[in-house]
């Protein structure tokens, strides 16, 4: 997404992405013969789409024009924090003690990642890495807002027809701003690549798999996933990117996963209740 968006920018990045998804999606999905469940549940998969890719996708593709891989991947294992509380408002479900302390310490965690202006690229200001970390968040906000939206209205619809109508809806919400905000110049190959790579292995496959772990795990459970979206991201960046992995950024993921696994239930304070 760096690779893609210093080239393409935030919103053709975004699109990008989800035309290659849907592109690779479509013809396995038509040969499954799901299109009747595309064309049937097209408003719900319409809406995913927005919550799940389009708006979290330009989100992050923004906030990496300022803050490094490592950084925003630490922040995205705050979604099933998010994932929590929207599916806490949605289904009526009471948190309890451990999971309030699990909110309480996964954000102070964020507080503490932007107080601090490590995993900035050269020359970015505390002012950018602000709205930056908020882009972050919005992004894992939408991604909580749509694994609940899923389990509601798309339970039992299979995950291909769902991950590919997704990426369709995602197109069609995203392509008028990203033509409006095409770059003047080419995107290198270089930068092409990358957005094939994340059509089709971080989208496409990723998604089949994600939304067959909502319809048999629940929200919440799969959400999980993004524990280790920061392991890979700040091995990832280090390697491929050049950038700095800090003292203060590990730390800060320490707290956060903490903060979530405390708040999504995964690890409880005190004894376990007893069963009825």
């Amino acid at each position: 997404m760096r690779i893609g968006a210093a080239e393409f920018g935030a919103l053709p990045t975004a699109a990008v992405r989800v035309a290659i998804a849907a592109l690779f999606l479509l013809p396995i999905a038509l040969l499954r013969g799901q299109g009747p469940a595309i064309a049937k549940h097209w408003k719900a998969t319409f809406v995913v789409g927005v919550f799940n890719s389009g708006m979290p996708f330009a989100l992050f593709c923004f906030a990496l024009l300022t803050i490094n891989t490592g950084l925003a991947a630490v922040i995205n294992a705050t979604t099933p924090m998010f994932g929590a509380l929207v599916a806490w408002a949605w289904f009526r479900a009471r948190p309890n003690g451990s999971r309030i302390v699990g909110l309480i310490i996964g954000f102070a965690g964020v507080a503490m990642l932007a107080s601090r202006s490590a995993g900035l690229h050269t020359g970015a200001s505390s002012h950018a890495a602000l709205w930056a970390v908020l882009a972050c968040l919005a992004a894992c906000l939408c991604y909580g807002i749509s694994a609940s939206f899923t389990r509601r209205h798309l339970g039992g619809v299979p995950a291909l027809a769902t991950a590919t109508g997704s990426q369709m809806g995602a197109v069609l919400f995203l392509v008028l701003p990203a033509i409006w905000l095409w770059p003047a110049q080419m995107p290198s190959l270089r930068a092409w690549i990358a957005l094939l790579a994340l059509g089709i292995a971080c989208t496409g496959v990723a998604y089949i798999l994600f939304f067959r772990l909502i319809e048999r795990a629940g929200p919440a459970r799969a959400l999980t996933v993004t524990f280790l979206v920061p392991v890979f991201a700040l091995f990832y960046g280090a390697v491929f990117l050049g950038e700095n992995i800090t003292q203060w950024m590990l730390i800060s993921a320490a707290v956060i996963v903490c903060g979530v696994a405390l708040s999504t239930g995964i690890v409880r304070l005190g004894p376990k209740p007893k069963a009825a």
